[in-house]
């Protein structure tokens, strides 16, 4: 089985699990994804959710974000993490948005790279969420689990991307990265996991745990 193979596998049953596919962080603007995607660093999507709303009530866009120090900020995300860095990057890129982007988040992967706290991975979920473009953003999870079903050996995600990318068809990455998230968190962990009963990896015949 080739790996164009695989992924027709992986595909099909993706879409019978996932049909579906709601966005797990809550937000209101494309502002208030990119600043939840960032706090989602290292954290957990719930509980982005739950820090959020508290945040936004004071700030949702980025004119009132400045008028909040960083030191506010970080008051309030403290439950994410990383909250001295985090509060710093949203505090810095409200500033830029507003005097480089006219206070309106870039559209673009070049310009939103270039913001404070901003990765790749970060700007393509913004792309892919906020404004529909064809983007693989590949987390920890899709990054395990490509290796695992053997469609990409990447040391790093930006290799893993590029594999992937050339798997599928582009008119279905924006779902389907949703889709992979979903799986590895219910049926494909990184521990205990039995490849007689995952539904892909028994499909793919996957050895390894």
């Amino acid at each position: 089985m080739d790996n164009l193979q695989k992924a027709q596998i992986i595909a099909q049953r993706l879409e019978d699990f996932y049909p579906e596919t709601p966005i797990p962080l809550q937000f209101s603007s494309i502002y208030t994804l990119l600043v939840a995607v960032l706090l989602s660093a290292q954290c957990t999507d719930e509980r982005v959710n739950k820090v959020t709303p508290a945040l936004f009530a004071k700030a949702d866009n980025p004119y009132d974000m400045i008028k909040l120090s960083p030191a506010e900020i970080e008051n309030i995300i403290r439950p994410c993490g990383l909250a001295p860095k985090k509060s710093k990057a949203i505090w810095d890129l409200s500033q830029i948005i507003i005097n480089k982007h006219k206070g309106i988040v870039p559209n673009n992967f070049a310009d939103l790279e270039e913001l404070p706290g901003v990765g790749h991975k970060t700007a393509s979920v913004v792309m892919s969420q906020g404004f529909g473009e064809a983007a693989f953003p590949v987390d920890t999870h899709i990054h395990r689990l490509a290796q695992r079903w053997g469609l990409s050996s990447g040391k790093n995600v930006e290799q893993t991307e590029k594999d992937l990318k050339a798997l599928f068809p582009r008119d279905s990455w924006n779902k389907l990265h949703l889709q992979i998230i979903f799986f590895g968190r219910e049926y494909c962990p990184a521990r205990g996991h039995d490849a007689q009963k995952c539904p892909i990896c028994k499909d793919l015949g996957v050895q390894q745990p």
